[in-house]
């Protein structure tokens, strides 16, 4: 059974950094997108495949606080948590974490489901909203 949680883990890259080694502060937004497709991607959804019925996810709102800095090389571990569900949106909740447990960033997403062809806001599909529920 799948559960509302998830970790994903990255090493910061030279190109996440600015000339000091430091990760640019936007770069956690991508560092949290990764996470949340990969999770997708072990649901078993392919966001390529959603595309194709004109599905997508858009981030809607994102708030976002920076308590340390990332540096040139560091694991990083980002936890994803699901603090609530709709028809057609999500929270997610997300932090990251380096290698010695330090919490360097939060955010809180607000996505929404959107029907691409008529930019307007669809149900979520009945079999990701029963896996983000932790049905099999």
């Amino acid at each position: 059974m799948l559960t509302t949680e998830n970790d994903y883990q990255l090493r910061v890259y030279y190109e996440d950094t600015d000339a000091g080694g430091i990760v640019y502060y936007a770069n956690y937004l991508k560092f949290f997108e990764r996470a949340r497709t990969e999770w997708l991607r072990e649901l078993g959804v392919n966001q390529s495949t959603l595309l194709e019925q004109n599905i997508g996810f858009v981030v809607r709102k994102v708030e976002m606080d920076n308590m340390a800095s990332a540096k040139l090389d560091d694991l990083l571990t980002v936890t994803s948590k699901i603090s609530e569900l709709k028809r057609a949106s999500l929270v997610f909740n997300q932090e990251v974490i380096n290698q010695e447990q330090q919490l360097l960033c939060t955010v809180k997403v607000r996505v929404a489901c959107v029907n691409l062809k008529l930019s307007k806001p669809c149900p979520i599909p009945k079999e990701l909203l029963g896996a983000f529920k932790g049905v099999s």
